[in-house]
């Protein structure tokens, strides 16, 4: 049958609306949240809406091409503090929740965000970058003239390294900036530097009474060679701090209880190294005993869920109950993410699941209900009320307009068993237009991670290779999230072995069950790890006809010294150091086997990607080319790792316009 609606177009993810981060009022009577959009000039826009439960549709709360999120209400719900780049940079905002303008509480140099109450409403807590000599009580925010006269001073003068850990890709090249706490007291609008070590904070959470604030840090001796991360409780009245972890593994998403008697938190020993599963912990502050409620679960905790639409932030820490009896938390499983709930003796119960995603809740005490985000492979975003009964409302109606003139291919889910018994699961895309007797082409998409999970969210880029007509075919191979502890942990030391092994088996099962493949134009493509599988594969298979690798690993000889994390993930997810044995990285490496490729490759690559450097790419096109083999490499400026979930939105159609391409003429 002919499709009433249109196919998806490479730009139709610029006219989405993005949702995160609902936050309840303090009468659980409404709940703001963030919605993220692109503008006509190609750049991202947040604003905060406003949603009181019972009416027919939000109301919007602040305007402008700017950025605006992390709402927080005051305890008594009358004034909201959030954060806003209406002036330049992020610093922290004022409202009347009865109408009226925002006001400026901050004007710091390199800016305020993430506001968060505390003493009952007379002082806001937030994070700030400062320099080690910055005054807290005198900061100006620079004008955009004095920003790009500094950027361009900075950019002409030599960048002198001494730490290892000294650019990461999230920020560039590091310099003496460190994110610290910092305290708003309303009452005579002063400022009070609340951290000042040699370090990154982050604010967990707040005490009830507004006496303690939860930290998490690494401030150990050598924090590029010790990988933790602990939390802290700071004292407002003596800034005395306390650990509350062993410095021995990676602890976070931290919350007090309601009687600020406990403290709930994730986090792990690095048992397996970055392998290694999220454990629920509660820490009991009156006589220093942790629990942990999870160790029998087997299910990462938290969501890793990914897909190329989600941006905005919502909340990741488990939250009490009022009683503080149990724990409410997100947790990945199967290809979908949930709202469970614990007990404190380690009972589990599953709130909410479905086949769909769950990326944000807020949670009321007092009337027990929850706001959910929830998004489906065919439906980008959304907001639902679970009441205290279970009771699944719909609250929001977003994108409604462009789902009603956009068909949207819903998964078909694949059990697979590999060739050695562990089973598998995966989703396939039938095509726009598909019709019964029609040979058609192929795409394997491969994610990333490879400690990640494809599954049932809305994912842009697969549906537009199902508009262009392709079967996609995207599944978890061992080393991905969401089957357990020893299913996640299987990859490591094996790259391109047993992982290898599951993609192909997969690929033979679409081809066995759905006659209308074309084993004759099989086309594959990934990025980061997916990138890393893509060169393998055609390095070791002519079985494809097309391939795009996007921001890839080619030599872990190299990588070790050039990527942000290289000189310690490629022991963790290799088991070798450089010097240990390069033979061994050199075997891993699939530029060792380019004299293999025979399928046309695709190279793409962000020009300032510090996870996966350029030179990746670029060492293995020069490889390539050099065999007169047929290839082609594509660079994008001013892109990072992050090019294909929140670069620039412009880059981001040039990318997916390069696959289609390349798909397209050798499929």
């Amino acid at each position: 049958m002919p499709e009433n609606k249109r196919a998806i177009q490479t730009e139709d993810f610029t006219r989405l609306e993005v949702f995160s981060d609902p936050q309840f009022t303090p009468d659980g009577k409404a709940y703001t949240y963030t919605s993220t959009t692109v503008n006509d000039d190609q750049e991202y826009i947040s604003h905060i809406h406003y949603h009181q439960l019972g009416d027919a549709a939000p109301v919007q709360w602040t305007f402008g091409d700017n950025k605006n999120s992390h709402l927080r209400f005051s305890p008594d719900g009358l004034k909201a503090a959030f954060q806003s780049k209406r002036s330049g940079l992020p610093q922290i905002w004022i409202l009347s929740t009865k109408g009226g303008e925002a006001r400026q509480l901050t004007t710091f140099k390199h800016g305020a965000m993430n506001p968060e109450w505390a003493e009952n409403g007379r002082s806001i807590i937030f994070s700030a970058p400062l320099d080690p000599d910055d005054d807290v009580s005198s900061q100006k925010e620079q004008t955009k003239e004095e920003r790009q006269k500094e950027a361009k001073k900075k950019q002409n003068q030599p960048l002198v390294v001494s730490r290892l850990k000294y650019k990461s890709d999230a920020k560039g090249f590091h310099d003496n900036k460190r994110t610290q706490l910092v305290q708003l007291h309303l009452d005579t609008n002063t400022f009070t530097q609340l951290t000042n070590e040699d370090a990154d904070h982050g604010l967990q959470g707040i005490s009830p009474d507004g006496q303690q604030l939860l930290l998490a840090a690494n401030l150990g001796k050598d924090p590029d060679y010790e990988l933790s991360n602990d939390l802290f409780i700071l004292n407002l009245a003596s800034k005395e701090i306390t650990k509350l972890t062993n410095s021995k593994g990676s602890y976070h998403s931290a919350s007090f209880s309601p009687d600020g008697k406990k403290v709930a938190y994730l986090g792990h020993g690095f048992e397996f190294d970055g392998a290694t599963l999220n454990e629920l912990f509660v820490h009991d502050l009156e006589t220093g005993e942790r629990i942990c409620l999870s160790n029998e679960w087997d299910m990462q905790l938290g969501d890793v869920l990914i897909g190329d639409t989600r941006l905005g932030e919502s909340n990741a820490s488990p939250v009490w109950s009022k009683d503080a009896s149990s724990l409410y938390f997100l947790a990945t499983d199967h290809g979908a993410t949930g709202l469970y709930q614990a007990t404190l003796e380690k009972d589990l119960n599953l709130l909410y699941q479905e086949d769909n995603h769950v990326f944000g809740f807020s949670y009321h005490g007092k009337t027990g209900a929850f706001i959910l985000g929830i998004s489906t492979p065919t439906d980008p975003c959304n907001f639902y009320k679970l009441s205290e009964n279970q009771k699944l409302k719909r609250l929001t109606n977003a994108n409604a307009a462009f789902l009603d003139e956009v068909s949207l291919r819903e998964p078909e889910t694949l059990s697979i068993t590999a060739r050695d018994g562990w089973e598998l699961q995966g989703w396939l895309l039938r095509p726009y237009g598909f019709e019964e007797g029609k040979k058609y082409p192929f795409v394997l998409e491969i994610h990333g991670g490879p400690h990640a999970m494809y599954g049932q969210a809305f994912f842009h880029e697969l549906q537009l290779l199902a508009a262009k007509g392709y079967v996609v075919l995207y599944i978890n191979p061992r080393g991905s999230h969401g089957y357990g502890q020893e299913f996640v942990d299987a990859v490591r030391s094996d790259y391109g072995g047993k992982d290898y092994e599951d993609l192909m088996d997969a690929v033979d099962v679409a081809l066995e069950q759905f006659s209308f493949i074309d084993r004759n134009r099989l086309g594959v493509t990934g990025g980061s790890y997916g990138g890393f599988m893509t060169n393998w594969i055609v390095s070791h298979t002519n079985r494809f006809q097309a391939a795009v690798t996007q921001r890839s690993i080619s030599n872990w000889l190299s990588f070790y010294g050039v990527s942000d994390i290289g000189y310690f993930f490629t022991k963790w997810e290799l088991g070798h150091h450089l010097l240990e044995d390069p033979e061994k990285l050199w075997d891993f490496s699939p530029l060792k086997y380019a004299a293999n490729v025979e399928t046309p490759l695709l190279i793409l690559h962000g020009e300032e990607d510090y996870r996966c450097p350029i030179e990746q790419g670029e060492q293995l096109f020069v490889t390539l080319k050099h065999q007169r083999k047929e290839v082609e490499f594509v660079r994008f400026p001013n892109a990072s790792h992050e090019l294909s979930r929140s670069g620039r939105p412009d880059l981001r159609i040039e990318r997916l316009n390069h696959i289609c391409r390349w798909f397209e003429e050798y499929l």
